[in-house]
This record gives C-alpha cells, sequence and structure tokens, in this order.
C-alpha cells in the first residue's frame, strides 16, 4: 500500500479561497464610493528608470486622478537615479522625493527597501500601494485590485500582487518563466519555515498595498529582502486572516541575470534568518557570513583551472530601517518639509 499523496494544509487552503481575489472585481468608481473618508497614496521606488517612469506615472494621473480622483497622492522615490527618472515623472504629474533627502537623518543605506520605506514615509494616504517603475504596459488595474480588498473589507490589513511573468529568453519565450527567486528560493523558504504564507503565489512581488497604520508597525529590510520580512512580519502583527492576494493579469518588466538573481536569493536567506533568530529558532543573530562568493567566466584558454574563472565576492547582509511609528514626530515634519 503506497504513501498517501500529499495535500494542501488546511489553513493554507481555507486561506487560499477566501483571500484570493481577480482584478476585475472592481472598478475604479465602484472603489470610488467604497473608499469614503480614506485617503489614497500610490507609492513608486524608481532608480534610472527613465524609460518607464512616464507611462506608469501618467497611466494612473490620468485614471485615478483626473478620470476617476480615486488617488490621492501619486509619489515618486528618487532613489539616486543618473537618468532622468525624476524629471520625467515630475512631468507626468507625480510628486518626486528623493530617498537621500527624505533619511537624512539617519544612516545611509542602499537597496529597494529604503526607497520603499522614504515613499511610506513621505506619503500621508491612509491607504498606501506600492509598484514597481520597470512595468511595461502598465495599466492602472495594478492600483485598483490593489487597493479593492482594502477599500471594501476593513478586516483587510496588506494585499499583495500576483501575476503571469513572461520570460523572453534566446530561444522564445516562457510563459511563466519569471519569478526564478521565488521557486528556487522564497517559496522553499517559506514552504519550510512559515507554512502559514504557502498560500501566496508570489511572495516577492513588487506590487503591494497595506493600511499605513499597519505598515508604519513594521521595519523595512534594506535590500531585496524587504518583500520577505515584510510577509513575515505582517504575519505575525496581525495574522494571516487580514493578508490577502490578488491576480493582478500578467507583468511584463525586465528581468536580472542569474548572478544578480543569486545576490538577490542571498539576501533573502540572510533576512529569513534574522527573522527566525527573532522567533528563538536559531541561537546566533546574524549567519556565518555576510559574503556571497560567485564565479565569471575568466580568461580563455589559459592552461591553469583558476584563471578560467574570475571571483566576485559581494556583501549581501542587509540592514533595516525601524518601524515609522517609533520615529512620528520626526517624519510629520519631513512630511510637511516635502509638501511645500
Amino acid at each position: 500500500m503506497g504513501q498517501p499523496l500529499p495535500t494542501v494544509p488546511p489553513t493554507v487552503e481555507a486561506w487560499s479561497s477566501y483571500r484570493t481575489h481577480m482584478a476585475g472585481r472592481w472598478t475604479a468608481r465602484s472603489l470610488l464610493r467604497a473608499k469614503g473618508d480614506t485617503t489614497v497614496s500610490v507609492v513608486i521606488p524608481a532608480r534610472d528608470e527613465a524609460a518607464t517612469v512616464g507611462e506608469i506615472v501618467g497611466t494612473i494621473h490620468r485614471c485615478l486622478v483626473d478620470e476617476v480622483p480615486l488617488v490621492d497622492e501619486l509619489i515618486v522615490v528618487d532613489s539616486r537615479s543618473r537618468d532622468e527618472t525624476a524629471a520625467i515623472a515630475t512631468a507626468a504629474g507625480a510628486r518626486v522625493v528623493s530617498q537621500d533627502r527624505m533619511t537624512r537623518d539617519f544612516p545611509r543605506l542602499s537597496g529597494k527597501g529604503d526607497a520603499l520605506w522614504s515613499g511610506l514615509a513621505a506619503a500621508t494616504g491612509d491607504v498606501v500601494a506600492f509598484v514597481d517603475a520597470d512595468l511595461r504596459e502598465f495599466s492602472a488595474h495594478f492600483v485598483t485590485g490593489l487597493l479593492g480588498p482594502l477599500l471594501t473589507d476593513p478586516s483587510v490589513a496588506f494585499v499583495k500582487g500576483f501575476y503571469h511573468r513572461p520570460l523572453v529568453g534566446a530561444t522564445g519565450v516562457e510563459q511563466d518563466g519569471g519569478g526564478r527567486v521565488t521557486e528556487l528560493m522564497a517559496r522553499p523558504l517559506f514552504n519550510l519555515f512559515w507554512p502559514e504564507l504557502a498560500g501566496f503565489i508570489q511572495p516577492l512581488a513588487g506590487e503591494y498595498a497595506g493600511r499605513r497604520a499597519v505598515l508604519e508597525r513594521v521595519p523595512f529590510v534594506s535590500g531585496y529582502g524587504v518583500e520577505t520580512a515584510m510577509l513575515i512580519d505582517l504575519l505575525d502583527l496581525v495574522g494571516l486572516d487580514a493578508l490577502a492576494q490578488v491576480d493582478l493579469g500578467e507583468r511584463l518588466h525586465r528581468h536580472q541575470d542569474t548572478e544578480a538573481l543569486g545576490r538577490m536569493s542571498a539576501q533573502i536567506l540572510y533576512t529569513a534568518w534574522s527573522r527566525l533568530h527573532r522567533q528563538g529558532r536559531v541561537v546566533d543573530p546574524l549567519p556565518p557570513t555576510g559574503l556571497l562568493t560567485q564565479f565569471r567566466r575568466g580568461a580563455a584558454g589559459s592552461d591553469r583551472p583558476y584563471l578560467s574563472r574570475e571571483v566576485v565576492v559581494t556583501d549581501v547582509s542587509v540592514q533595516e530601517r525601524p518601524p515609522l511609528i517609533e520615529l512620528s514626530d520626526l517624519m510629520r515634519a519631513r512630511q510637511r518639509e516635502f509638501a511645500t
């Protein structure tokens, strides 16, 4: 007699059926009626995204500010761009804030998480939605889909997007080939150590939204571990039932090379270690090392194998910004500064 086939844990199955939605369920006008006095901010972290940020900002402004006044505040966080990202975003209708200016009273950090923290600090909305700046063929349903559960169900505190992610390669298009770090690192990690979160289809998605009162109570990891930390911390803070996910259709964007994905994976693992320590599941507060050693193809034709590979060592350790609620007075003053 064979072993019984594995099944989805009952908690995950129940949550998935109850808290998974389709973006098309809501229109901008229906959400405008539902929002009442709730204010909405959209934050877009951007570094050297001149090619795409204008279309994203322009679409949100046209559809969700001018045509239907659903979004009250549209912010682009300029994360040390070397191109025309800031000027293009401003021209398209966003209020641009500088990551470095927003964090000037704190140690200098790098990475997406720090830009997100800066955007949350600059925003004033009761609900804050985050959208990546490298999306192509952007549609306003990315924002309305995220806002839907939050504006229509007071028991929902945080919403994560998911989507199909085509991967364009030399031999063609792999329809769901994107999200390689999710499948190789994040999903196994969540299933093994935080199985309650196993129902999230894309735990690393860059599109999500939450109630400001909740987001202000969690720290933001400075690097690519920010989405991992956020889900784990929110699970501890508000519980699984307050989290939801929405199908946003298809996401088109540029893809990182394998070496970069390795660095992202290492930062996620480093981040997960810190959460395991806080929960008393590992003894040491930090992993044995924060360095990642990788190899690139080196000199061709060398008779010494070592020279055929270039050794690349990267510091993948991450730091954190504290929960904004701990800095409320300072950040309110900073909001007023950027508003003038």
